[in-house]
Parts: C-alpha cells; sequence; structure tokens
C-alpha cells in the first residue's frame, strides 16, 4: 500500500487585514502520497503558497487538520524529512556553492561526511563543475539549482518548490526542472510544486488548481 506523506482535512487559512478577514486558503482536503507528482498551479494571490506553507508545517491552519503519518508530527519534519525550494535560491554569500548545501548537513548532525553528501547532491544537479565557486560567480540558473541541491541533499520523502522557476527565462527553467525530476528518480520521494507557469505544470503527473483560496482536485490524473 502505498504510504502517506501528508492528509489535510477541511483545512482552511485566513487572516486579518485591518477590519477585514480574507480567506487564502478556503475548507479543503487533499492528500500527497510516496512519489506524486503534483504542481499547483493558479495566478499570484490564489492560495498556492499559502498551501505549499502549510504542507510544509510552517504555516498553521485556522481551522482543520493536517497530519504527516509516514513522515513524522508537527515541528520536526524538516529538513529531513520535508525539504524546500524556494523562488530566490537566498544563498549564503561568503559560502561556496558546496558549503553552500552542507549548511543542513552539518546543523542536522548524523552526517559522517557531509562534504561528500554535499558535493553527491550538486552532482545531480549538474554543478559538480561550480563547487567551489561563489553565489556572485553564479548564473541565476545555477544559484537556483544549488538551493535545489541543498533542499535534496539530506534525501527528504517530500520536495516542496514554491515557484522554483519565476525568476528564470524559459530554457533555464526547464533545465532547473529537469535538474530536480532527475533527483528525485528511482526513489519513493514525493514532489509538490507550486507555479503559475504551465510549461512547468505539464512536467508533472496531477495537477491541482487554486483560484481565489479555492482547491479544486481533479478526480483523477490531470493535465495543465
Amino acid at each position: 500500500m502505498t504510504e502517506t506523506f501528508v492528509e489535510g482535512i477541511d483545512v482552511a487559512r485566513r487572516f486579518q487585514q485591518g477590519e477585514v478577514m480574507l480567506d487564502a486558503l478556503q475548507p479543503a482536503s487533499f492528500t500527497v502520497r510516496a512519489g506524486d507528482r503534483i504542481a499547483i498551479v493558479g495566478p499570484s494571490g490564489s492560495g498556492k503558497s499559502t498551501l505549499l506553507q502549510i504542507i510544509a508545517d510552517l504555516d498553521t491552519a485556522t481551522s482543520g487538520q493536517v497530519r504527516w503519518p509516514a513522515l513524522g508530527v508537527s515541528g520536526a519534519l524538516r529538513p529531513q524529512h520535508i525539504g524546500i525550494v524556494f523562488q530566490s535560491a537566498s544563498l549564503l554569500p561568503t559560502l561556496s556553492a558546496a558549503e553552500n548545501v552542507e549548511v543542513p548537513l552539518r546543523l542536522l548532525g548524523g552526517q559522517s561526511e557531509p562534504r561528500q553528501s554535499a558535493l553527491k547532491a550538486l552532482d545531480s544537479v549538474g554543478l559538480a563543475a561550480v563547487a567551489d565557486k561563489l553565489p556572485d560567480e553564479l548564473s541565476g540558473g545555477q544559484a537556483q539549482r544549488v538551493g535545489l541541491a541543498r533542499a535534496i541533499a539530506l534525501r527528504p520523502r517530500l520536495v516542496l518548490a514554491d515557484e522554483p522557476t519565476g525568476q528564470l527565462d524559459q530554457p533555464t527553467a526547464q533545465l532547473a526542472m529537469d535538474a530536480l525530476l532527475r533527483s528525485l528518480e528511482g526513489t519513493e520521494a514525493a514532489l509538490v510544486v507550486a507555479t503559475h507557469d504551465l510549461a512547468v505544470a505539464q512536467r508533472l503527473q496531477v495537477v491541482w488548481r487554486m483560484d481565489h483560496g479555492v482547491l479544486t482536485l481533479p478526480a483523477t490524473g490531470s493535465t495543465p
């Protein structure tokens, strides 16, 4: 039986803006299972990032329940069980590419050879040759792929990416997606990508749609 990584039941998120309550996410139920490749699509401000942050345990739902049955409990999920890729790579400027990837490995501990694990992660995204370069010596696409390597270095079971290609041109965006998908080949890891780019969404097996906080799931498999 396929393991369930994330289960949301009637999950909603509301924000106070002045005297008005905004429904960033209206009540929604969803499941992420081992091996899933999911795109969350919708325009800016539709609620994609809010949903992703709740799945990542970076934000708390106003109502409803979120569980991570096969991953663990809230507060103990990142970075070992859940890896996160942001729109901006957010690399530490004084550290090399390899050292940036090493940071979570060293913080978490338990790695006998963090440098080797970092180099392996960089190699998986095609960046072994730039391991010793500083962030300002990298192109935008290379920096984003270093961010990908950092997220997958601990081999998390769930990878969440929030607009990972939003600052890249189309050719570079596709290279970044190539690297991300290739790094997960042959694993049971699940991938959820929030994106407004349909070319990115088409690379994934299932599409969830967001519109004004409303999540719409396909009855079965879907294409954009």
